[in-house]
């Protein structure tokens, strides 16, 4: 416990570090650019207070938790040595972390606000949470590809370039097919997959399996997983507005 009060500390003052330019940034622009004060001060700090007390306990949860977790079970699935099951593993984290993703659920919300507004669903209550969980398994069944190929990338030792190569062929190619109300849609999805639930966990499996395996490099195949996570959802979701 003595040992967590300095590494708490430590965390703390990175937190306030990085939050410094943006606090900076907005104060620059709102005094003297815009030339107006800062409304409802007091909340303004007082939220500031609690966002460094958040990042500082997140950033201190990772490591303790999160990535010790996804490091050590990718050790045991390689020890296991059955490769069903680790691809089965890497499908269910995908999945199960992107489908939890508070960024997602805020977007594929929103996404389905604006596209009953736009007339492209009915504008109903029951409409627009289908369009939302639809929006959302969608991406969370495409993260979940997207880990199983960057595993099998690692246990094969699969140049990562050209994976990504065609897979934002695969993007321009179904960029010319969907509908163009999607298009936006599907872009921004590749970008709320990688948020704070998924690229913790997803690291870590990449980081211990490149690890765990004779003649892998963690810093040549671990890393990457996260590239595939942010680049199937944009065919994926294409392809459902497509099916729509």
């Amino acid at each position: 416990m003595k040992a967590l009060v300095p590494e708490l500390l430590k965390s703390l003052t990175g937190s306030v570090k990085d939050l410094l330019p943006i606090i900076g940034v907005i104060a620059f622009f709102q005094l003297l650019v815009l030339g107006r004060p800062i409304p409802n001060l007091l909340e303004l700090l007082w939220g500031t207070l609690l966002v460094v007390v958040g990042l500082t306990l997140f950033i201190q949860g990772l490591k303790l938790g999160l990535f010790p977790i996804g490091e050590n079970m990718a050790w045991d699935f390689a020890a296991k040595g059955s490769l069903l099951w680790l691809l089965l593993f890497a499908f269910a984290l995908g999945f199960g972390t992107t489908i939890a993703e508070p960024a997602l659920i805020a977007v594929a919300e929103e996404a389905a606000k604006v596209a009953a507004q736009g007339g492209m669903i009915v504008d109903a209550t029951d409409a627009r949470e289908a369009y939302a969980e639809g929006l959302r398994y969608t991406v969370a069944l495409s993260v979940g590809v997207a880990i199983v190929i960057g595993v099998l990338r690692i246990l094969r030792g699969w140049p990562i370039q050209y994976l990504i190569i065609c897979g934002y062929l695969g993007v321009v190619i179904m960029t010319v097919f969907a509908p163009k109300e999607i298009i936006g849609i599907a872009y921004d999805s590749g970008g709320v997959t990688t948020s704070t639930i998924t690229v913790p966990l997803v690291t870590a499996l990449g980081v211990g399996l490149a690890s765990s395996i004779e003649g892998r490099n963690p810093m040549v195949d671990g890393f990457g997983l996260i590239a595939f996570a942010s680049l199937t959802p944009m065919i994926f979701v294409m392809g459902y507005g497509v099916l729509l």
